[in-house]
């Protein structure tokens, strides 16, 4: 028996690859190290991951100091592999054994299922092996996977992205968007519902351009539409939508559909026109912020979050003070803030003017105070409210602490709720409705229960499902649900390409 282990950066579409990963490896026999019992468990898997990611400028600093600190453990178990994959492996390739030659095998964005057929063969020929494709082998979906998640699931509905932001390297590392078949789509989210899931969360690197492959720019919304008649499937999500590419089809579509969360992330990246033109983002912040006010008139109740770069090479003062406007405009519930950093192999990256760290730092303290400032008076708005929370395994880590159990509300807020006394402990993948009672800057506290407020638990297939994994798992160990073999494409195949010359008969 061979153990695994799978070590993610980056982005929710590496968790999604993630999840592939993890199921080629069971399905090729091998078993994740954290399933064993403590007393069976080795101290170090025969095969280690790393899923990587290369948007941030230390992405590879923070990979090699990992490499390098699993040699003395590789040193100390003889036959232990490691495997590098994702976009920095995308993007250094064979450097990535040049720097550390203990690594086995490195492999692609493109080429995820090859993982298995590489560690064979560098066990075989004692040597590293480096495959990587520069277009896509085979989409993601039709892979074997094994979620994190016994009620809630990835749904890729794209991969790739036809932009050209002058900040990001992810078209160079993902490529061109391709997009499956909305039959696929539905399919997969269908065996995802009849296994217990109540949740999916649609995955594109721009997710409202879906539809662009086969000429329908109203396919997005005509998904989620299509999502709402799935009968079991309690809650739709996605991300990340393009400003540029956001029309009000999808605006109806979310405000229509019940199953539609009103959340909704969308990247501003920077409040001022000047400086989005340089990052050749194709909308202004008078289109983001008209966006803004469409959704939030179709759905009073939604909560809008978004990403914000600070320091862009050029960036004045008066740029800056443009991007605190629209973030105090947006009202946004939270934001993901960022220091701008070189990602080599970007345009940004030999643009003149970069800015020195400190007044970078300067602009990113005030950013992160403004947006705590407005995220913390619109959650106090929700004090006495009543919401629904889909309950999670250890989105709270003071839970033990406080004796609150934790999950997300409708508009992906998370909420701290208590359990009063006597009362039914809802399971992970069950819903809880509950009272605000205090609105923090970055989550929300229900304890409507233990002080005589609203306190109900409602069972569903998500609790079913995550309480059919405990019951079969050894204590100590994680529970996760079991290997699917991929989904097969639905409807006739492509047609095959006519032969240059004589074929096989077989």
């Amino acid at each position: 028996m061979r153990t695994y282990e799978v070590r993610t950066h980056g982005c929710q579409m590496n968790v999604h690859d993630s999840e592939r990963i993890s199921g080629l490896l069971e399905h090729a026999g091998y078993v994740d190290r954290l399933t064993l019992a403590t007393d069976g468990r080795p101290d170090a898997a025969d095969v280690v991951v790393y899923n990587t990611c290369a948007v941030r400028e230390n992405a590879a600093d923070k990979l090699y100091g990992n490499l390098g600190a699993l040699k003395p453990v590789k040193d100390a178990h003889p036959g232990m592999q490691i495997a590098v994959g994702g976009c920095l492996a995308q993007k250094d390739q064979g450097a990535i054994v040049q720097r550390a030659p203990w690594v086995d095998v490195v492999f692609g964005t493109h080429n995820v299922g090859s993982l298995p057929v590489l560690l064979e063969r560098a066990r075989h020929n004692a040597e590293a092996q480096v495959e990587i494709l520069e277009s896509l082998e085979t989409f993601p979906s039709t892979l074997p996977t094994r979620r994190d998640s016994a009620y809630s699931g990835w749904v890729s509905i794209s991969v790739g992205c036809n932009n050209t932001c002058t900040f990001c390297i992810v078209p160079a590392l993902r490529g061109k968007e391709k997009d499956r078949r909305p039959g696929d789509v539905l399919a997969e989210v269908k065996a995802l519902v009849e296994q217990g899931v109540v949740e999916v969360t649609l995955l594109g690197q721009n997710v409202n351009t879906y539809g662009v492959e086969f000429g329908d720019r109203l396919a997005f919304g005509k998904l989620l539409r299509a999502c709402g008649e799935i009968e079991g499937l309690e809650r739709v999500r996605f991300t990340s939508p393009h400003p540029a590419a956001f029309t009000d089809d999808v605006i109806d579509a979310m405000a229509q559909t019940p199953n539609v969360m009103p959340s909704l992330h969308m990247p501003l990246q920077s409040g001022s026109d000047r400086v989005l033109k340089e990052m050749r983002r194709s909308y202004r912040s008078a289109k983001f912020l008209g966006i803004i006010e469409r959704v939030r008139a179709a759905m009073p109740e939604a909560a809008i979050t978004t990403d914000i770069i600070v320091g862009f090479p050029g960036e004045t003062e008066a740029d800056f003070a443009e991007t605190l406007r629209v973030v105090r405009e947006s009202r946004f519930s939270s934001a993901f803030t960022f220091q701008y950093s070189i990602r080599p192999g970007t345009p940004a990256a030999d643009l003149p003017d970069q800015l020195p760290k400190a007044v970078v730092q300067e602009r990113f303290d005030r950013l992160v105070a403004a947006q705590e400032e407005v995220s913390w008076a619109e959650n106090r708005t929700l004090e006495g409210r009543e919401v629904e929370v889909l309950v999670a395994p250890g989105e709270g880590r003071k839970d033990a602490a406080s004796g609150r159990m934790s999950g997300r509300a409708r508009d992906n807020r998370l909420v701290h709720f208590a359990v009063p006394d006597g009362a039914e402990r809802a399971r992970p993948g069950d819903m809880v409705t509950v009272g605000v009672s205090y609105g923090a800057p970055h989550h929300l506290v229900a304890d409507s229960g233990i002080q005589g407020g609203a306190y109900s638990v409602r069972r569903t297939p998500g609790g079913d499902a995550w309480a059919a994994l405990q019951d079969g798992a050894t204590p100590g160990t994680t529970a996760n649900p079991t290997v699917t073999l991929g989904m097969p494409s639905i409807g006739a195949p492509a047609p095959r390409a006519a032969a240059d010359g004589p074929t096989c008969a077989c």
